[in-house]
């Protein structure tokens, strides 16, 4: 079970007779539940345009969900986050099943590295990135065919009608 799900919110400012017709905001949200996606879709909305939620409402909330979720990926994450001393935009990258779960890397990431809580990371946009695009040294290593990651020195288990309780020597770990 994912920490975080990606909904997609769609809001608008409430009709008046000034303007009936008010022009509807999309807007997808990465958020533990639904409450607060909304809560966040007011947040940035409230930045972006004159809209707060006072004088607005919600039209739709849906959970978006990956397209194909059994094949790995490359991620770029676009991120806007308020440290102790001001405030920084980022580029970063990550490799994952999801988007979901590349997000969700992410906030751990700038959490260890930076000590940015949820609160004051602003995902700007995220994107999958190709393989012949990837920027980052430490995810293109990841992308040699030929990667193997081999596991040295394994104790080989003898089947149990042959096997002893106490031996005399040690075993043998290396092949």
């Amino acid at each position: 079970m994912a920490r975080f799900h990606e909904y997609q919110v769609v809001g608008r400012k409430l009709p008046s007779t000034k303007e009936p017709q008010p022009k509807l905001y999309r807007m997808r949200v990465f958020a533990p539940n639904q409450v607060v996606a909304k809560s966040r879709f007011w947040y940035f909305l409230k930045k972006l345009r004159k809209v707060k939620k006072a004088a607005g409402e919600i039209v739709s909330i849906n959970e978006i969900h990956e397209k194909r979720p059994e094949q790995i990926k490359n991620f770029g994450i676009w991120i806007r986050y308020d440290s102790r001393s001001g405030t920084h935009n980022m580029y970063k990258e990550y490799r994952g099943m999801s988007r979901v779960e590349a997000v969700e890397t992410c906030y751990q990431d700038m959490a260890a590295r930076h000590r940015a809580r949820f609160s004051s990371i602003q995902i700007i946009r995220v994107a999958e990135v190709k393989s012949a695009d990837v920027r980052r040294q430490y995810i293109r290593q990841l992308l040699d065919n030929k990667l193997a990651f081999p596991l040295p020195h394994r104790v080989q288990r003898q089947d149990k009608s042959r096997r002893a309780l106490f031996i005399a020597k040690r075993p043998s770990t290396f092949y």
